[in-house]
């Protein structure tokens, strides 16, 4: 984060890194044009020289990434927990409502399909006979936008039901049956990931 350390130490890194570069360039010409027709001792001290500044270049970088937060794949930050001046450690950031650590970021990647994640009672787990053969339809809620939704796989674990939709009449005692649908995006819709939408699954 830009303010988890002073502007002025950020700076010290970027520039350290900078001089390093610079000089090591000119430690790398002056190594070829010794080496091309010099004595020995000559070639061994640009050697040594390039060397140390080989050296000197990767601490620098190890100090600015110090300072930095990247992510190995390209993708999509779906979410920042520290704010300016938060206190940022190696097990995340402080959250809030659960006084837990959290992680940094969240990130996801750009794919062409969003998966939805949908929670069956047990006491319906034995009417699904053939599970890959769902037909499932998801309804976004305040809306009348109706989503056909394709079969992905399902989680083989009945868990005690975590996600909670604040309705009066929910029973939050029972375990459930996660299962993975996904679907394409529709153009002018607008869905996020983590929205609760509602979805109407039908046994053939």
């Amino acid at each position: 984060m830009p303010d988890s350390v002073s502007k002025m130490t950020l700076d010290d890194a970027i520039n350290a890194a900078e001089l390093a570069r610079a000089n090591l360039a000119v430690a790398q010409r002056n190594y070829d044009l010794v080496k091309a027709g010099a004595w020995s001792y000559d070639v061994r001290s640009q050697e040594a020289q390039y060397n140390a500044l080989m050296k000197g270049a990767a601490s620098a970088r190890a100090l600015l990434g110090k300072y930095t937060v990247g992510a190995p794949v390209d993708g999509v930050v779906l979410s920042i927990t520290a704010t300016i001046g938060s206190y940022v450690s190696s097990q995340g950031t402080l959250e809030s409502y659960s006084a837990g650590a959290a992680p940094l970021l969240v990130m996801g990647t750009a794919e062409e399909y969003t998966a939805v994640r949908c929670y069956v009672d047990e006491i319906l787990i034995a009417k699904l006979h053939d599970i890959e053969s769902l037909e499932a339809t998801m309804f976004i809620r305040g809306t009348e936008v109706q989503i056909p939704l394709e079969f992905v796989r399902v989680q083989p674990l009945v868990s005690p039901k975590i996600e909670l939709s604040n309705q009066r009449t929910e029973r939050v005692d029972v375990r459930v049956l996660p299962i993975i649908f996904r679907f394409k995006k529709p153009e002018n819709t607008l869905i996020y990931p983590g929205q609760l939408v509602d979805v109407y699954m039908r046994v053939p």
